[in-house]
Order: C-alpha cells, then structure tokens, then sequence
C-alpha cells in the first residue's frame, strides 16, 4: 500500500511549488537547502526521492532544475496545475522560436485541471501570432496548449519546427500527393511541405476563448 506524504515531504513540495509558481523554474539545491532550513545537499536529495517515488513529482538526475511536480503532487498541495507559458507560435508566415522565461499560469479551470491530470504533464502553452488558423477556431493573439508527444495521427492541429522556426498547422498524412504536409486552416496560404528540418512537437488541443479553455477544431 502506498504511505500518504508526510508533513515534512509537503513542506518541501510546497517549497517547490511556490518557488516555480514565482519563477517559473525549480529552485536550485542551495535555494533548497535555504528554504527548508537544511544543511546538507543529500538531505534534499533524500526528500526528492521520496517525492519521487510517491509520484508526487519527476526529475532527471543529469539536468540541473529539472523537477516536474505530478497530478499526485499537486493533489497533495490542494493546488491547481502550473503549466508552463514557453513562448509564441507562428499560425501565420513561419517565426523564430520566441523563449519567455519565468511565465507560468495556473490552470484555474476545473475540466482543464481534470484534462491535465490525464496527461503526462509535458503540457504548455503558447500565444497565437497569425491567422492561418482561423477555420480551426485559432485566432491571432490566442493562447493554445500544447502537449509534447511522438506519435501523430493525420489531421491532428500540431505544433512544427522547421529549422529554427515554428508554427501551428493541421498535419496530413494520405495516400495522395504531396503525402506529408502541413495544412494551414485558412486559404490564404499554401501547404508546408515536409522536408528533413520538418520536425512535429506537440498536438494543440485546447484553445483559450473569452476565459474558457475549448477544444481545437
């Protein structure tokens, strides 16, 4: 049977949540150490890996700040999901990857936190810049969210890299030509072929309309 977490494991995931909710990062180990009034850096590490394996939160030993809280962390805390605001997309003429750093929301959306939940937290969020994507219900100056995954299935909304440049379009894959493309929901513009920079990141499938998470199109 699973142990519930202790009022010491708490404390010390309150400590990280409310240190990426004001940061946007994870707080480093002297940050840590600060925070819980500890000396030694294999006492934090023995806290997270008892968070660990609760499943209260993931990380990953070779990348420093690296700590994901978990849909069991977050239940603990009695706190909504944090997702990360990564940056801007193009749904419009391709644009360079636009980083904004230290920017979370919380999800206060019941359904939406539910949808969360359900997923493996690779989620995060990104606003609109553009037009070609106005038939799918995503306008200029949206904000979309994302989840990272491998696998696509044909006519999923996608978040793509092409080089050093990104963009939402539609993915389409048959058995006509030109087989592989990118599908803009606008006719203004024209398909994106696939070439060997074409690269998919994540499916988009929620779009933020008048303060209330809808499905894409």
């Amino acid at each position: 049977m699973k142990k519930g977490i202790t009022k010491r494991q708490k404390e010390f995931l309150r400590i990280i949540f409310d240190y990426i909710k004001d940061t946007g990062f994870p707080p480093t180990f002297e940050e840590m150490r600060e925070d819980l009034g500890v000396a030694s850096n294999q006492s934090i590490l023995d806290l997270l890996n008892r968070l660990k394996d609760g499943k209260y939160i993931q990380r990953s030993e070779s990348e420093a700040r690296s700590i994901v809280i978990l849909p069991a962390g977050y239940k603990a805390l009695d706190e909504p999901p944090l997702v990360a605001f990564l940056g801007a997309a193009s749904a419009g003429a391709l644009i360079e990857a636009i980083e904004i750093t230290g920017s979370w929301q919380t999800l206060q959306s019941f359904s939406e936190t539910e949808k969360i939940e359900k997923l493996n937290n690779n989620v995060f969020l990104l606003k609109i810049c553009g037009d070609s994507m106005i038939n799918a219900g995503i306008d200029d100056g949206d904000v979309v969210m994302v989840q990272e995954q491998k696998e696509f299935i044909s006519g999923d909304v996608v978040l793509a890299s092409i080089g050093d440049e990104v963009t939402i379009k539609r993915f389409i894959s048959d058995d006509n030509p030109p087989y592989v493309y990118l599908k803009p929901e606008n006719s203004k513009y024209e398909n994106i072929l696939f070439t060997d920079e074409t690269e998919l990141k994540g499916k988009v499938f929620s779009v933020l309309k008048n303060g209330y998470w809808k499905p894409v199109r």
